[in-house]
């Protein structure tokens, strides 16, 4: 009946007086009937984001609100390969195995996990949780590779219940969940059957139709072309453009409508209190990071001549030289009743034929530099709350100067919309022409574009954000995504696509088929 806001401050009170009292509680127990038992406890889980992932707010939530209940939670923190958690759960004889991830590779990794369990015969439950999972992912992909429970949790304040059935009434719980799975699969697979899609031809014989000479069709040339680096950015100019919705679902407040987002929610009756002394936390906190520079913020942003390329987008030298990087885009397949265009990110860039110069940009950004470390001090004092709260509010800081800057780019750097004037809600509303789509999201869902975007930047040199092995943004609090300017632009979600596209896009990156599966399995339309 507590917020989840209450809960993690309940467990800093907590820990911080169990670390006062454990000295005397350990000579006490040891003085009087030997070494504290594990049995003081209602069950041990072994928690970890997976290999190639550095994303940990959502799993130390969930570690902070198990703890509360009584729960043995050991955390391995983040980029944990798969082994390390098998062997500290077999290790500390754990009752439950709890994965965490927030990139589409990291499910994979799930994947990889689950029938390493299976391969091993460990019978321990293993419980999926992330922002890009979900029931139906964990009932079609995961489960069927593991024989013991497997159970997707959605978020922080449904996992005690989990656990503590798993616990305490496994086997009719375990029964439950396997026939829920197994129907959710029936319907998938039954759904997957009737879904209709179209041939990569002909979904390219419909593709976008723009008629590139006419007036307009295409932005102004840049005002500044190449590549523009940003280090120790003020995070005070990034104020205005905080959207503060997501930080309100990731303290699970939720208000309903019409005062679901911010600032309504403010004025809801159940949440509303307690979104509103949150908030109020996180400027004292985000006034406190600004004044002490407790987190350093770098950018790079690079603007190019561009023509399209069938389904790709070639990136000229900003000397005419020559190309010099390409991005490889994907296209709808999935049919459609009307006469709407089948998608690609190509369509938004002229070809070298239309007779006009185009370009494109690209970015990356980060707000995460000394948050790893001031987190990990906050938890070393046991203020959980603290280093939640100092995550939350840099995830929001990034995600501002991603807005900040393709505003600048729009008014100043590449100068297409010198005129506009958007508040922050219709900048927040997207009221303007451009798009600036993520490597790894629905518009293009390959993570893999991120090393040509890096490359292309030289991201890693200019601002220090590295990429992981499974091509997650480190620091954590970072955004990368590549500049339309064009009217036509539009997001859009490329959706399931067929085997015969996976061998046209392998062939034009050059990559074996098996490992352009590998990268696209979470939009394939078929079963590897």
């Amino acid at each position: 009946k507590m917020f989840l806001p209450q809960v993690i401050k309940s467990a800093r009170v907590m820990k911080k007086a169990v670390a006062h009292l454990i000295p005397f509680m350990e000579a006490e127990k040891e003085a009087a009937e030997g070494p504290c038992s594990e049995q003081q406890f209602a069950g041990t889980v072994v928690i970890a984001t997976v290999k190639g992932d550095v994303h940990d707010i959502g799993k130390n939530i969930v570690a902070v609100v198990l703890g509360c209940n009584n729960y043995r939670v050991i955390d391995l923190g983040v980029m944990t390969p798969c082994q390390t958690i098998l062997d500290k759960a077999k290790e500390v004889n754990a009752d439950i195995i709890g994965l965490s991830g927030l990139i589409t590779p990291s499910l994979d990794e799930m994947i990889f996990v689950a029938r390493e369990m299976e391969q091993q015969g460990m019978k321990i439950p293993l419980l999926i949780g992330g922002a890009t999972t979900s029931k139906l992912h964990t009932a079609v992909k995961v489960a069927p590779n593991y024989s013991a429970p497997c159970v997707h949790v959605l978020d922080a304040s449904r996992s005690v219940v989990v656990v503590s059935n798993l616990i305490e009434n496994q086997e009719e719980y375990a029964r439950e969940i396997a026939e829920e799975y197994e129907e959710i699969r029936g319907e998938y697979y039954q759904g997957l059957a009737t879904r209709k899609y179209v041939s990569l031809e002909k979904a390219r014989l419909a593709r976008m139709d723009v008629e590139w000479a006419a007036e307009g069709a295409i932005a102004a040339a840049p005002k500044k072309l190449g590549i523009t680096v940003l280090r120790d950015f003020d995070l005070k100019i990034l104020l205005p453009y905080i959207d503060w919705s997501p930080f309100f679902a990731v303290w699970q407040l939720r208000g309903k409508y019409p005062n679901r987002g911010y600032p309504k929610i403010f004025k809801d009756k159940t949440v509303g209190a307690e979104a509103r002394k949150t908030f109020d936390e996180a400027q004292q906190m985000l006034a406190e990071v600004i004044e002490k520079k407790l987190i350093t913020a770098h950018g790079v942003v690079g603007l190019f001549p561009a023509h399209s390329q069938g389904d790709d987008i070639v990136v000229e030298a900003v000397d005419g030289s020559g190309p010099v990087s390409t991005f490889y885009g994907l296209r709808q397949q999935s049919e459609k009743e009307s006469l709407k265009p089948y998608l690609c990110l190509s369509d938004f860039v002229a070809p070298k034929l239309a007779g006009v110069q185009d370009h494109v940009g690209a970015f990356a950004v980060s707000c995460g530099f000394g948050v790893s470390d001031l987190a990990k001090k906050y938890e070393e004092e046991g203020d959980d709350y603290s280093a939640i709260m100092l995550k939350a509010i840099a995830d929001r800081l990034a995600e501002a100067f991603a807005e900040y800057l393709h505003k600048e780019v729009r008014t100043n750097y590449w100068g297409y919309a010198p005129e506009e004037h958007l508040s922050e809600e219709d900048l927040l509303k997207i009221k303007y022409d451009g798009i600036r789509p993520a490597p790894g999201y629905p518009t293009q869902p390959d993570h893999a574009e991120k090393t040509t975007l890096w490359s292309l930047l030289d991201v890693e040199s200019n601002t220090g954000i590295q990429l992981s092995e499974s091509l997650a943004m480190m620091p954590a609090a970072s955004v990368s995504g590549v500049y339309f300017g064009n009217p036509s632009a539009q997001y859009f979600a490329v959706g399931k696509i067929q085997k015969d596209q996976v061998e046209d896009y392998a062939a034009r990156r050059g990559i074996a088929v098996e490992q352009a599966e590998a990268q696209l399995r979470s939009i394939l339309a078929y079963d590897m």
